[in-house]
């Protein structure tokens, strides 16, 4: 008697953090890569725009951290954005030794229409998560604290005898 072809799933493959957190930022940078184009705005513009948007001017390492590029990256990127008057470099009144950025008001509208774009995006993914985006959002703050903690990976830990 022939036997029916099976149509059981196939087993669950371990639950990888690093996996589904590098495919869940693939897929949200690659949505909002998708809004602000909408505006004209590369993900990487954007972060720096959102860098310094507070007015206070900020510190280029700074930047780079915030926007998660390397210095000589964001040199690049930050040498476009003030050909093309998005921001503008000034020497830190506390420290001549360094430069701070700030927004020129070509940056500042661009950044207001973009965050329009991104909050009311963001709105709707906040909608669609099955539990409270808050308690995502400190979630994942506190994974990034953890990573950053200068504790031993766990594979490296010898148990106590």
């Amino acid at each position: 008697m022939p036997t029916e072809p099976s149509h059981q799933r196939p087993p669950e493959p371990p639950y990888d953090l690093a996996h589904l957190l590098s495919h869940a930022e693939r897929r949200l940078v690659r949505r909002l890569a998708a809004v602000l184009a909408a505006e004209g705005c590369a993900v990487e513009q954007w972060r720096v725009l959102s860098a310094v948007a507070d007015g206070a001017g900020h510190p280029m390492t700074e930047i780079a951290e915030y926007a998660l590029l390397p210095a000589p990256s964001l040199t690049k990127l930050v040498d476009r954005m003030v050909a093309d008057n998005l921001v503008y470099r000034r020497p830190d009144p506390g420290d001549r030794r360094r430069v701070l950025l700030h927004l020129a008001a070509r940056g500042r509208i661009l950044h207001q229409r973009a965050a329009h774009r991104v909050a009311e995006d963001q709105a709707a993914l906040r909608a669609a998560l099955p539990a409270d985006p808050d308690d995502l959002a400190r979630a994942l703050a506190g994974l990034a604290d953890a990573l950053d903690s200068p504790a031993a990976p766990a594979a490296s830990r010898r148990p106590a005898h």
